[in-house]
């Protein structure tokens, strides 16, 4: 038997865009003399469709490109991912074709509902193994968390006599995920003793990355083929031979290139073609501005450096070495005439208070309508810079630096920023040195520091990966070795911080945890940990 896995990039409703695609995806198969192709789960609609599913003629419309595509199945058996449905009820759902008729549909029997996951809101699961026979082979069908579940359908597949079983997948990414993937179909093949074609989908879908990685294990749990990790490609594997194995990467550069492989889709799918980018002189925007480089090419970026009376000719320097090596031009928009005239006109209605943050927060907010300016005058869409630990501890400015379209390092904590600078620095510097060690600063008063108001960020992200990714209490993180007194504030920061990031740009989806669709914390929150304690 010789398959072609079609790990594709496509896009959540784009049904008229995917038919293409899947189309002469079909053909190039054909070409290669493949049996079988592969197509992800939910290949028509896109993954995840989301409230999409609620539009009846969303529905009706992927049936109906069901029937397009089973019309070109001459020669080749067509594995693909759809949307069923059956009166009322909806199913995750895949057909079988064979010779341009539709032989079997089967309906995922496993929805996920935890983390970023809610297919038990719109479909419902299917209660059937499904088992078809070509070319002399029985094959098992099977969607994504079909495999994940310890005693899931495979086994029954198995034991009707399957010798083959294919999964289809849309896994999202985060850290780690794929050796994750690989450690369980490695024992699911060997639990059944039969091969398994495992494909995944790729690209980037609003904050959820797809990374690729389809992979095909014999019945051994040896990898006999792999495919890279965020590129469109066809997978062709003969079952009698071992194929092509792509290693994967590290895991810094699979980061890397998830954080791209979302700036890239986020930006092309909702039909941008430049950023805009302020620039500090700090790690964060520097780390920023190469991602977005690397994912749109430099002619498709811009910088603005926007100093006030607090920032240092360092900071200017660096800016521009930074955009110097990265080929970009770096245009200077100085805002400290308009902060001078927001405060003579702001002043009388303070009242004599004193200056705070409030004073601070104007500063960032006339960056962010500068950079909002040049977004609404040029089409480009403005990328903000603030990283996870800023995002959790609410170390930014509503309206301000949080004001923009898409958060590059939303999911990023500050310690993961150096990693991910040192790492694009290994084979030419492209972030400067002098970037990378000078202590982190927002620049909003004299002598600034982050460490001011904040803990070191190697104990503040450790704080964040427990109380955000694992959901530890309080007294849990203490127990750890912690200080009693830091904890409490961070996580109280953490909390309060709700309301600024239900009104944050979404961005890359990294960690098991992110902030967006699985982290729903209450705004209005009285919950401290502390009742019985």
């Amino acid at each position: 038997m010789k398959l072609a896995l079609a790990q594709l990039n496509l896009t959540v409703g784009d049904i008229v865009g995917n038919v293409a695609k899947i189309k002469q995806t079909i053909q190039d198969a054909k070409n290669t003399a493949a049996d079988v192709v592969l197509f992800p789960e939910l290949a028509i609609t896109g993954y995840p469709p989301e409230d999409l599913l609620l539009k009846p003629q969303f529905v009706t419309d992927n049936l109906t490109a069901l029937k397009e595509i089973a019309k070109i199945g001459k020669g080749i058996a067509i594995y693909l991912g759809f949307v069923d449905r059956q009166g009322t009820n909806l199913f995750n759902a895949a057909a079988f074709i064979e010779n341009s008729k539709i032989k079997t549909v089967y309906h995922k029997m496993n929805l996920p509902n935890y983390s970023v996951f809610d297919e038990r809101r719109y479909f419902k699961p299917g209660n059937k193994v499904a088992v078809v026979s070509y070319k002399g082979l029985k094959i098992g069908l099977s969607i994504c968390e079909d495999i994940w579940i310890e005693k899931g359908p495979y086994i029954q597949a198995a034991r009707q006599g399957a010798k083959l079983i294919l999964n289809i997948n849309a896994s999202p990414y985060h850290v780690g995920k794929i050796k994750t993937r690989e450690k369980i179909l490695k024992q699911r093949a060997k639990q059944i003793k039969c091969p398994i074609a495992y494909l995944n989908l790729v690209g980037g879908q609003d904050e959820l990355v797809f990374d690729g990685g389809s992979m095909v294990v014999n019945a051994k749990g040896q990898i006999i083929a792999a495919a890279h990790q965020y590129h469109q490609e066809i997978l062709i594997v003969d079952l009698r031979a071992e194929g092509k194995i792509q290693p994967w990467m590290s895991e810094t550069e699979d980061v890397y290139q998830a954080l791209v492989m979302g700036v890239r889709d986020y930006v092309h799918k909702n039909h941008f073609s430049d950023v805009v980018i302020g620039v500090s002189g700090g790690i964060d925007s520097a780390l920023t501005l190469a991602i977005a480089v690397s994912a749109l090419g430099k002619e498709h970026v811009h910088t603005i450096y926007m100093p006030s009376q607090y920032s240092a000719e360092q900071s200017f320097r660096d800016a521009q070495r930074l955009a110097d090596k990265l080929w970009v031009p770096l245009k200077v928009m100085p805002i400290e005439k308009i902060f001078k005239a927001y405060l003579e006109e702001l002043t009388p209605n303070f009242q004599g208070q004193p200056a705070n943050i409030t004073e601070e927060n104007l500063q960032a907010r006339i960056r962010g309508n500068y950079l909002m300016a040049l977004s609404n005058k040029f089409n480009w869409l403005v990328l903000t810079t603030g990283n996870k630990s800023e995002t959790s501890t609410g170390y930014s400015t509503l309206y301000g630096d949080m004001a923009g379209g898409f958060n590059v390092l939303k999911d990023v904590p500050k310690t993961l920023v150096y990693c991910l600078a040192n790492w694009r620095n290994q084979e030419k510097e492209i972030i400067p040195r002098s970037i990378i060690d000078r202590p982190p600063t927002a620049e909003l008063k004299p002598n600034q520091k982050d460490q001011d108001t904040l803990p070191p960020y190697d104990i503040l992200d450790e704080i964040i990966k427990f109380y955000v990714v694992e959901n530890k209490s309080g007294q849990q993180i203490v127990a750890k070795g912690f200080d009693p007194k830091t904890v409490k504030k961070m996580i109280a920061m953490i909390d309060r911080s709700e309301y600024k990031r239900r009104q944050s740009p979404p961005g890359p989806r990294i960690s098991p945890r992110a902030f967006g669709k699985d982290w729903r914390l209450p705004i209005t929150n009285g919950y401290t940990g502390e009742a019985y304690s």
